[in-house]
C-alpha cells in the first residue's frame, strides 16, 4: 500500500502598507485557493514571514512606508524564497514598471484597483512559471 503524502498548502505572502486593501486581497486569495496568506505592512515582517512560510506568492505593493520600497523589498523577498512575485499598486508611470522589471524579472504588475479574475489570471501564470 503506497502512503501519499497530503497535497502542500498553497502560501500566499500580501505586502501593503493599507491594512484594509491588503485584507481584502488576502479574501481574493483564499477564494483562489490559498489557505495560508499572511499579511505584512513593511519589508521586515515581510521577511520574518517569508522564511517561517516560504509563500508560493508574494502580493506586493511598491509604496511601502511612504517610498517606492516594495520593489528592494520583492527583490531580496526572492533571494530568500524563491517566491513568485505580482506587484499589486497604483503606480503604473514608464519610470516605475521599468524600474520593477530591471530589479524584479519576471514579476507580474496589477494596477489598484485589482478584480478577483485579474488577479487569478496573474497568480496562475507566475506559479506557472515556477520551479
Amino acid at each position: 500500500m503506497t502512503q501519499h503524502s497530503p497535497p502542500r498548502r498553497r502560501r500566499a505572502l500580501i505586502v501593503d502598507d493599507e491594512t484594509s486593501f491588503g485584507i481584502s486581497l488576502e479574501a481574493d486569495m483564499h477564494a483562489l485557493g490559498y489557505e495560508v496568506c499572511d499579511l505584512a505592512t513593511n519589508g521586515q515582517q515581510a521577511f520574518l514571514l517569508a522564511m517561517s512560510d516560504q509563500p508560493d506568492v508574494v502580493l506586493m505593493d511598491v509604496c511601502l512606508e511612504g517610498g517606492r520600497e516594495g520593489i528592494e523589498v520583492a527583490r531580496r523577498l526572492r533571494e530568500v524564497c524563491d517566491a513568485a512575485i505580482i506587484f499589486v499598486t497604483g503606480y503604473t508611470d514608464r519610470a516605475t514598471i521599468e524600474r520593477i522589471h530591471e530589479r524584479v524579472p519576471g514579476a507580474s504588475v496589477l494596477p489598484k484597483p485589482v478584480y478577483r479574475d485579474r488577479l487569478a489570471d496573474a497568480v496562475s501564470v507566475v506559479t506557472q512559471h515556477q520551479h
